[in-house]
C-alpha cells in the first residue's frame, strides 16, 4: 500500500491545488501614458472652448431700455414708464443702452413711444412743452370733424373754421390755423375726440375761440415719418 504524503501532493503537477492556481494568474498590468491623457484631455478642453466661442458669435444680446406702457409727446418719463428688456444685437437698431436709465428719467418725451417699443436718442429731450413762443390748445371734435385716420404726435394739421349760423369768420381774419398735433384722447363725458395741438403763441387765443364755437375743423395734412 502507497501511502501520499501533504508534500507530495503538494508538489504533484497533476493535482487541482496547482489547476487553480493556474486559473487565478494576475493580469498583466496596463502602463498609462502621460503623453496620450494630456492630448486627450487638452482636445476636450479645446472643444468646449471653439463651442462657447461659436455660440457667443452667433447669440449676442444687450440690455436697453424700453416702453413699460405708451409714453405720449411731452410727457415727463417716470421711472415706471420705462423698463430694461434684453434683445438680441442687430446694427439696424440703435436703442438705448440699460446704463443710460438715468439719463431719460425726468426728461420729456420727444416722440410718442408705443408700450414695448425701444427708446432711441431721440426720445427724451430737456425742452419744455410747450417749448417758448408756442401754446397748446385742445380742440374737442366729433367724429365728423375730424379724419377717421388716428392721428399721432408730430402730425401737421389745419383747424378749419367752419360756418356757424352766423355764417363765416369776421372779414379779413384767416378761415384756418396750421399747428401740430401733441397727444389726442378720448373725452369720456362727450364721446369727443380732444385733440392737443401746437400752436404759435399769436394764435392760441384765436384758436381757442373758434374751438369753443364748435365751428371748426381738423384737417390732416402731413403725417408724421
Amino acid at each position: 500500500m502507497t501511502t501520499t504524503t501533504r508534500e507530495d501532493r503538494a508538489t504533484d503537477p497533476g493535482q487541482p491545488a496547482a489547476t487553480a492556481s493556474a486559473a487565478f494568474t494576475p493580469p498583466p498590468k496596463l502602463r498609462r501614458r502621460p503623453a496620450i491623457v494630456a492630448v486627450g484631455a487638452l482636445a476636450i478642453c479645446l472643444g468646449a472652448l471653439l463651442a462657447m466661442w461659436a455660440w457667443s458669435s452667433t447669440t449676442h444680446t444687450e440690455e436697453v431700455l424700453a416702453a413699460r406702457s405708451t409714453i405720449h409727446r411731452g410727457d415727463v418719463i417716470e421711472p415706471e414708464d420705462i423698463q430694461r428688456v434684453r434683445i438680441n444685437g442687430d446694427p439696424a437698431l440703435h436703442p438705448l443702452l440699460a446704463s443710460a436709465y438715468g439719463s431719460v428719467v425726468g426728461k420729456r418725451a420727444a416722440l410718442d413711444v408705443a408700450a414695448g417699443g425701444l427708446l432711441t436718442s431721440g426720445t427724451a429731450t430737456d425742452e419744455a412743452m410747450p417749448p417758448q413762443g408756442k401754446s397748446i390748445v385742445g380742440i374737442s371734435l366729433t367724429s365728423a370733424q375730424a379724419p377717421g385716420l388716428p392721428l399721432r404726435g408730430g402730425d401737421h394739421v389745419r383747424i378749419v373754421v367752419t360756418p356757424g349760423q352766423n355764417g363765416g369768420p369776421a372779414a379779413g381774419a384767416p378761415n384756418f390755423s396750421v399747428a401740430e398735433v401733441v397727444d389726442t384722447h378720448i373725452d369720456d363725458t362727450t364721446g369727443n375726440t380732444v385733440f392737443d395741438v401746437l400752436v404759435p403763441y399769436a394764435d392760441a387765443g384765436m384758436l381757442a375761440s373758434r374751438a369753443a364755437t364748435g365751428n371748426v375743423a381738423l384737417v390732416l395734412d402731413s403725417a408724421v415719418q
